[in-house]
């Protein structure tokens, strides 16, 4: 609604300093994100430009509103009012956004290192886990995708990591 785009626009601004774009800076200092384990990927989704609906690849170094609101978008809750061919497309969407996140190298593959990556973040930080544990956890996990993908894979067989299709299934 136009009450909702006035609101994330007030809070571009407070974020920007009442520039006309935002830098990763402004987001990486934010009290609410400190804290978060998976900051750094938060953070570079806003500026991927993968995530802004339009063509390209990589990142940039600094966002205006457009880019701003189309990033936020992806948090929005779907509407009662859709059919389900409708959220079917938003649910995909959103998935999408997420797999771009951890696609860090924008290949179309979350490789086991970029997963160990992110399981490492999470679980690490959780103080009660090390990284060998995240490690095995993040393993398990990742030939766990690899059976339910692949099927049966053979000894000599190296899964190179989890598609856009895996991921959404």
């Amino acid at each position: 609604s136009l009450e909702q785009i006035k609101i994330l626009h007030n809070r571009f601004k407070q974020l920007s300093h009442n520039d006309d774009v935002l830098r990763k800076d402004d987001l990486n200092t934010l009290p609410d994100l400190a804290s978060n384990p998976i900051r750094s990927q938060i953070v570079a989704a806003f500026f991927d430009r993968r995530n802004f609906q339009r063509e390209g690849e990589g990142s940039v170094q600094e966002i205006g509103f457009e880019e701003f609101l189309t990033v936020m978008s992806y948090f929005r809750a779907p509407s009662v009012h859709m059919t389900e061919e409708q959220r079917e497309e938003i649910r995909r969407t959103k998935l999408r956004f997420l797999f771009n996140m951890h696609d860090t190298d924008n290949d179309g593959t979350i490789t086991l290192e970029e997963y160990k990556h992110v399981v490492e973040e999470l679980l690490s930080k959780s103080g009660s886990l090390g990284r060998e544990t995240a490690k095995g956890i993040a393993d398990a996990a990742m030939l766990e995708v690899a059976s339910i993908s692949v099927g049966r894979m053979g000894p000599d067989e190296i899964y190179e990591g989890i598609t856009f299709e895996h991921f959404v299934k």
